[in-house]
């Protein structure tokens, strides 16, 4: 009885999770900025991890867990290396938008001075 209700609740966990899965995957293809595209694909690394998890106690495959492990660091590792070049892709605007002001304001000056 309890195991009946017990791998029915694991199973309805899995299928929201599932669902809360595609709807970051919505996030990350259509999100307006990289930032919530970062905060979504860490998002579907940490619910598939979970996923993973609920798999390994519902088959009793205690070497998902070991999966589960892995996962969660080419996962972080990933999350790392996209804010990493987000980082240096900001900081690339940014001095651009610098330079670009500089030159603006050594134009005004020569211009001033004629």
């Amino acid at each position: 009885m309890y195991e009946l209700i017990y791998h029915g609740f694991l199973l309805t966990s899995m299928i929201v999770l599932g669902a809360l899965i595609m709807l970051c995957l919505l996030r990350a293809i259509l999100g307006p900025r990289l930032a919530d595209r970062v905060v979504a694909v860490n998002m579907i690394g940490t619910m598939t991890i979970a996923e993973i998890a609920m798999f390994a106690l519902y088959l009793r495959a205690d070497y998902l867990f070991d999966v589960c492990l892995i996962y969660a660091m080419i996962s972080f590792l990933a999350v790392v290396i996209l804010t990493k070049i987000y980082g240096g892709a900001y900081q690339e605007r940014k001095i651009k938008g610098t330079m670009i002001l500089k030159v603006e304001d050594e134009e005004e000056d020569e211009e001033e001075e004629e």
